[in-house]
């Protein structure tokens, strides 16, 4: 009888420690669980969270050797600490993708307000010209009739000559609106240019027009075979016509990179940085996104700002590591090595 009560003694004392490192290691769990649903989120916010791999024991295996309770505590803590490093990754990627951003809408800025000023060079002389059309439409024969009446000494032509020489000085006003839209104006240079130069229209018809019924393949294929006979301003418009009518295509990704490269080819690194960037930002599952993002620290490297792309060409191994080919990492380390990148 004594021999029992001491059992139920010594059951008694030592199932009240077991049962409150069960219940705090249960805490525990629920916690680490908590925290990796959110850190889940943030890592994958469009696909499939990462399930985990524990699954039920084997009743048929025998029991471990160590306590239970420390082995799972011990399991816990180690979790715990791939927990915080996954957290710190995540944080530290957030981070560089935010001063990559930065960087990125300052030199977008930077190449507005650089486009701007180079528009508005060359588009004073003819703001000049089309200033006196901006009253009526028929201004512009007036103007013409007005240069002989000058010439003739009639009495009457004297308060007409004054009128066109008003209209010069406030001709700055109207010159802001005709620079306010670049892009018909840019629209307008290759057309007339293919007119007036009777070798680049023939250029330009040689490349075939493909027709294999499906309207959207052979548009980006025209596109693409004007960009490969070096017709760059002519595959500049196709292939933005096309990424702006077919944003959801999968061809959406390559037209936006192809733009920018003929953007590159042609010398304009500025609008180049611009394209890739986003391409990238806008489009990162597209199939040409690895590679607008090597061609965004090309760009930056011909800009002189090394520093932002070695800053792009770090973003890239972070994001796609090995998963890329071996011919575009070796692009990539050639890239580090032009921009002076540290190792």
């Amino acid at each position: 009888m004594r021999l029992t009560a001491i059992a139920a003694l010594l059951l008694a004392t030592t199932a009240a420690p077991l049962a409150a490192q069960t219940d705090m290691v249960k805490l525990r769990v629920d916690k680490l669980e908590k925290e990796m649903k959110a850190v889940q989120r943030k890592v994958f916010p469009a696909g499939v969270p990462v399930q985990p791999e524990i699954g039920p024991t084997d009743s048929t295996t025998s029991a471990p050797a160590t306590n239970p309770v420390a082995d799972l505590t011990t399991r816990i803590d180690s979790l715990e600490t791939q927990l915080r490093t996954l957290t710190g990754q995540v944080e530290t990627n957030d981070n560089r993708l935010k001063k990559l951003e930065e960087s990125v809408r300052l030199l977008k800025t930077e190449s507005d307000t650089r486009l701007k000023a180079l528009e508005g060079t060359g588009s004073v002389p003819a703001a000049a010209v089309t200033a006196p059309p901006a009253s009526t439409p028929t201004s512009a024969p007036a103007i013409v009739a007005a240069k002989p009446a000058a010439a003739a000494p009639v009495a009457v032509a004297a308060p007409v000559a004054p009128k066109p020489v008003a209209t010069p000085v406030t001709a700055p006003k109207p010159a802001a609106t005709t620079i306010a839209k670049p892009a018909a104006v840019t629209a307008v240079k290759p057309a007339s240019t293919a007119k007036a130069d009777p070798t680049r229209k023939a250029a330009i018809a040689a490349v075939e027009i493909p027709a294999t019924g499906d309207a959207v393949e052979d548009a980006y294929s025209y596109g693409f075979r004007l960009w490969q006979a070096k017709l760059y301003p002519e595959a500049q418009v196709k292939l933005r016509e096309f990424a702006q009518k077919y944003p959801s295509h999968k061809r959406a990704s390559y037209a936006q990179n192809l733009l920018g490269r003929a953007y590159l080819d042609e010398g304009k690194p500025n609008l180049a940085s611009v394209t890739f960037y986003e391409n990238y930002t806008k489009n990162p599952k597209g199939d040409r996104a690895s590679e607008s993002l090597y061609w965004l620290g090309v760009a930056l490297t011909r800009l002189k700002k090394l520093p932002d792309a070695c800053k792009v060409y770090d973003e890239f191994n972070e994001v796609y590591g090995a998963r890329t080919s071996a011919d575009l990492t070796a692009k990539v380390a050639k890239g580090r090595t032009d921009a002076k990148c540290a190792a």
